[in-house]
């Protein structure tokens, strides 16, 4: 992550949606790493068309595939992990009830669909807690309630025992860069 820049405080500090790249552009620059997980180039256009398919939920494409890079650089074959809760999380987006394929490629595309279908329903979910608004103040709340559980607004870098810098990083995705 060492090109990443570190953002923290309340979501104004956090980049402005007109500076996040499209979701082609971030998608693209975003392939060599999902080919490192041992994906196919198959499993690679599922996951596109998959997140196509799970916008219409509500979500805006880009930060599912942002949350997709940074929970499991999009290999769908990722292992299953426990969250604090003892839950188990699963998938591309490593969601508590998400199916999970650990080792596996060259998947289904409903196996990969129903993947990002679980972790677009939980995000929305976390959108909703926050007014459900297609804004970044609304979205980098609810990344952090994503990832966490629940948030302090004047600090998003506040992992309360999660991952401090999720939202930051996921900015930093959000914005084109790559690990």
């Amino acid at each position: 992550m060492g090109n990443f820049t570190w953002y923290h405080g309340p979501s104004s500090a956090f980049p402005p949606m007109s500076q996040w790249k499209s979701f082609e552009q971030i998608f693209n620059a975003n392939k060599p790493e999902m080919g490192k997980t041992g994906d196919t180039g198959e499993d690679i256009g599922r996951i596109w068309n998959a997140v196509k398919e799970c916008a219409k939920i509500g979500v805006e494409e880009r930060v599912i595939f942002a949350i997709i890079m940074q929970e499991s650089t999009g290999n769908v074959g990722v292992r299953t992990t426990t969250n604090a809760d003892g839950h188990f999380t699963a998938g591309l987006m490593q969601c508590d009830g998400s199916p999970g394929f650990p080792g596996k490629h060259g998947l289904t595309q409903e196996q990969i669909t129903s993947m990002v279908r679980a972790g677009t329903n939980h995000f929305k979910a976390n959108l909703k807690e926050f007014g459900d608004h297609d804004n970044a103040d609304t979205i980098y709340k609810a990344l952090r309630a994503y990832n966490s559980g629940s948030i302090n607004p004047n600090d998003l870098s506040d992992g309360r025992g999660a991952t401090a810098a999720y939202v930051s990083d996921v900015a930093n995705r959000l914005l084109g860069r790559v690990n």
